[in-house]
């Protein structure tokens, strides 16, 4: 019976090492091929509409809109924001309600590989991953493939299809109003519309800008050469 025990945990061990050394192959060519789709893509109850751009060809805007709304000290950390992640229990234990602490790197990492869903389990192999992709591909990939692939409307994901589908034209003529009004959707992308800005949204949009503007244009300059 031990003797069976031990080949059965020694056929698990061999299936998750050699899941983990598909899942490394996997993000290494990633790292230079863009996604032909995702998880969440996948899973969308909506056609799907996207076009890959190369973060080199946006405008610094862009980029500094979503960094200045979702997750300002991205430079800073290695995936995990716990400075957040802590404020955020702060939060919840004064009696503010429980609000994500999920960093950019982060949610590449769910948009990419994983599913809806607020469950532990998830939120573990969310962390590994997000660790993982700041390991393999570094700061520069990490939000260039979170622009393509974060979900702006439904069925709309990219900065690319949704600047095409809301201004009509590329995302590479963005302007800093339109890059802050794309940002403010990213929480609840489905219920909201950049050309039909609610009141609170438009203080979000105002606030992100001027959160641009503090964080100066040469917030990303280092890890965007």
């Amino acid at each position: 019976m031990a003797k069976s025990r031990r080949g059965f945990f020694g056929w698990v061990w061999f299936v998750f090492w050699r899941l983990l050394v598909v899942l490394a192959l996997l993000l290494l060519l990633l790292r230079f091929v863009p996604p032909p789709t995702t998880a969440f893509m996948l899973q969308s109850p909506y056609p799907v509409t996207q076009h890959w751009v190369s973060i080199d060809s946006l405008p610094p805007q862009m980029p500094l809109a979503v960094v200045a709304s979702e997750d300002q000290r991205f430079p800073n950390h290695f995936g995990i924001d716990f400075t957040a992640i802590s404020k955020a229990i702060d939060q919840f234990d004064d009696g503010d309600g429980l609000r994500g602490a999920s960093t950019i790197t982060q949610q590449t990492a769910k948009n990419l590989l994983l599913w809806p869903g607020r469950s532990f389990i998830r939120k573990g192999l969310e962390a590994a991953l997000a660790v993982s992709l700041e390991a393999i591909w570094g700061k520069k990939r990490i939000l260039e493939v979170y622009l393509n692939v974060a979900e702006f409307g439904k069925g709309i994901y990219g900065v690319e299809a949704a600047s095409r589908h809301y201004f009509g034209k590329s995302a590479r003529y963005l302007t800093t109003d339109e890059a802050a009004r794309l940002a403010v959707l990213l929480p609840s992308p489905r219920s909201r519309d950049p050309n039909h800005l609610t009141p609170y949204l438009r203080q979000r949009v105002s606030w992100v800008e001027r959160q641009m503007r503090q964080l100066g244009g040469g917030y990303l300059k280092a890890i965007l050469q």
